[in-house]
This record gives C-alpha cells, structure tokens and sequence, in this order.
C-alpha cells in the first residue's frame, strides 16, 4: 500500500523533507540519496544520522560495492512510532493501533451510545485505545498522533464538531484538548474529522490508491461524502463539503409522488427514512439494521425501496459527477453494504444523466472496507500528519522513545 502522505512532496529543508523521499520504503544510501534530492553528501549524511536517530529510517543492509566497504543502505521504519484511529458512531466506537504506513496492529470495537456525551464516550474509546496498546507493548509516549472520526459535522481545523444532529452535548466542544486532558497527554497531536472523510481516506488509501479521483458516498442513518480530488481529501473552507444528506431534491418520477414534493435527500434515501416507508406498507422496520435484514431476506417491498433510494441519491451524485468529475465513486455505509440493490439505482441514474464524457470510465462500486474502516481511514489521517516535515521536526525536540 503507498504510504500514507502527500503526494509530490519533493526534499525540502530539515530531515522531514529528506524523509518523504524515502516513505516509498524503497532502501538507499546516503549517494543516492543526494543524487535524487540534488543535496550536497554531507547535508545528506547529517539529515540521515537525525532520522537514524528517531527510529523511523533504519539500517537496510548494504549496497553492492565497487570496491572497498559496501555503502550502506537506510530504508523507512514505519513501527518507528505509532498511531491511534478511533471511529465513533451512534452506537459504537472502533478503535486501532496503527504503523506509520498504515497497517493495523490492532483494533477492538466497543459498544456505547453517542448522546451520553463527550466525557463518557471519550473515556470509554480512551480506555480502549490504552489496552491496545498495552497488548502490542507500545506507550502513548510511542503515539505520534491520534485521528478521529465523528458522525457529524467537523470544524476541521479547531476539530469542534458544529450542530451535530445526533450527538447531544457535544456542539463546539473542544475535542482534542478533551482528549489531551483525559490522557494527560499534553503534546499529543490530535485530529477530529466526520466519520465519512476518514472513511473516504481509509478507501483510497487501502483500495484505490492510483485514482486521483475519487467520491466516497456513505449512506446510513445520514447520507454524506468525502471528496478525494488531485489525491488529496477536500474539506471545502470550513470542513462542510460532501453534506450531500441536507441536498434539497424532488422527488423522482419513479417515486410516484409529487414533483413538487421537495425535501431533503435523507428525510429521502436513509436508512430511517427507509424504514419509514416500509412501515407504512405494514412491514415493521426501525433501523437501517432492519432495512438490510429485510433485503438480505429477499422482501421484495424492502429490496424495491432500497433500489429506490439508490436512484434518489444517483440523481444527487449525477450532478456531482458532472462538476467534479471523479473516475472512481464507492458507496458505503450500512444501507450500501446490504447488497447490490443501492447500488444499482444510484447506477441507473448517474449512467444516465451524466455526462458521458464522465461516465465513459466511471467506476461505481461498493466499499471494500471492514468493519475497522473507519478507525482505519482515522489512524491514516493521524499517520498523515505525524510524517510531515513540521511534525517530524518535533521529535528531535523530545525524548526517543
């Protein structure tokens, strides 16, 4: 899997920037080193012998020789450090320990309830996230940083969520200091996101990770998307972009309602809004849960108002294709992880009323992830952080671990 950084990232100053020329893992010497960055031997051999130092370049044997001592070779360590992902949904939280190129050592999910409030929730994954790293003998003090997803809206840059629906209590507050002073833990790097952006990142990365591209749609008990464009997971300016859930659309023709019936595509196309329909046909269904029960088990009212959702969002991610144009669009969440039949109505309705100019090679497919996606798609965006140059700058300044 590519290491999880920017892309494009030439050597720059400091021993950070030599280090993203060596995250392909690819072992070199200290000569062709300097021939790759056009730095002069010496700078090279002082930026080497600093990362040596860290932990996260080491020794990778030797060069053949054209004489004399063979030139040894360094190569990235990615167990030099470690990172935390924690994914927090309604009723759960999903916790992993994570190497710096993305692996997973470990992960445990835990069952809880979002609306008891930051201090509960927070303890409880915290509380987890320590037993796993006790069980791979690693401290917090070996944690470079720790990545989280919440199943809101993300001021990214403050990591507040803002307005969440579902999650009382937890408006503004101030998650990564909460999560500092619980670990007393006051350098730690924190980073909050929605739960769908570090799912998109955990997709491209694991998955896709040649598709510039890419459109990650999640379609649960709320409806979203995380946006991969150039490479890089676009936020928009304040980390609302991809709420496709609040889109105000009419309702399709094939829906037999009113085409002047307009509403939001989650009161629409998710889950709940599903379950919903089916129970006024007399079919019980509360949750999403219920929904994909009730496909799986061949219910043809449950499978036809699935398919039905999937054109409702297609006619929404139609208009996205054509703006943005992505080459690959992955449909995940509870509801997209039921079958085929989501799917193949967002399908119809994107391969038809997009351009197709865009169409032409687009890639509409389900999500390949695990239940451990989520904190998977977290550790990457701690781990992202973590080996930039400024980062990396900071660990000359504390203690090897």
């Amino acid at each position: 899997m590519r290491p999880p950084t920017d892309r494009g990232r030439a050597a720059g100053p400091g021993p950070g920037g030599l280090l993203a020329l060596m995250l392909d893992g690819v072992p070199r010497t200290r000569a062709e080193i300097a021939h790759l960055t056009g730095l002069s031997r010496s700078t090279v051999s002082s930026r080497v012998d600093d990362l040596l130092r860290t932990g996260v370049l080491a020794p990778a044997g030797a060069a053949a020789s054209s004489g004399g001592r063979p030139p040894a070779r360094v190569a990235f360590n990615p167990v030099a450090r470690v990172v935390v992902g924690i994914d927090l949904g309604a009723t759960h939280g999903t916790v992993a320990v994570g190497d710096l190129a993305g692996g997973v050592l470990s992960a445990a999910t835990v069952e809880l309830e979002i609306a008891d409030g930051p201090d509960a929730v927070l303890g409880a994954v915290l509380g987890t996230a320590t037993s796993l790293l006790d069980g791979v003998a690693r401290p917090w003090a070996e944690v470079a940083a720790l990545g989280m997803g919440l199943p809101g809206p993300v001021e990214h840059a403050s990591g507040r969520p803002v307005n969440p629906p579902i999650m009382p209590g937890w408006d503004r507050v101030d998650v990564p200091a909460l999560v500092r002073a619980q670990l007393q833990q006051p350098e730690l790097a924190v980073l909050v996101d929605n739960d769908v952006n570090v799912l998109a990142l955990g997709e491209h990365a694991t998955w896709w990770p040649e598709a510039d591209d890419l459109l990650y749609v999640k379609v649960s008990t709320g409806i979203g998307a995380g946006i991969v464009m150039g490479g890089t997971l676009q936020r928009g300016a304040r980390g609302s972009a991809g709420d496709l859930g609040h889109v105000r659309v009419p309702w399709t023709a094939d829906s037999g309602r009113p085409a002047e019936d307009e509403r939001e595509l989650e009161d629409i196309a998710s889950g709940p809004a599903i379950a919903a329909q089916l129970r006024e046909r007399d079919i019980e269904a509360r949750t999403s849960a219920d929904v994909v029960a009730l496909v799986r088990a061949g219910d043809r009212t449950a499978i036809e108002l699935v398919r039905q959702a999937g054109r409702e969002v297609g006619a929404v991610v139609a208009t996205v294709v054509n703006v943005l144009g992505p080459s690959v669009i992955v449909i995940g969440g509870s509801i997209g992880r039921g079958g085929e039949d989501l799917i193949a109505g967002v399908r119809e309705v994107v391969y038809r009323h997009s351009l197709p100019l865009a169409t032409e090679h687009l890639q509409i497919v389900p999500a390949r992830g695990d239940s451990n996606a989520g904190a998977l798609g977290a550790a990457i965006l701690a781990a992202r952080h973590a080996l930039t140059p400024s980062a990396i700058a900071t660990w000359f300044a504390s203690p090897s671990p």
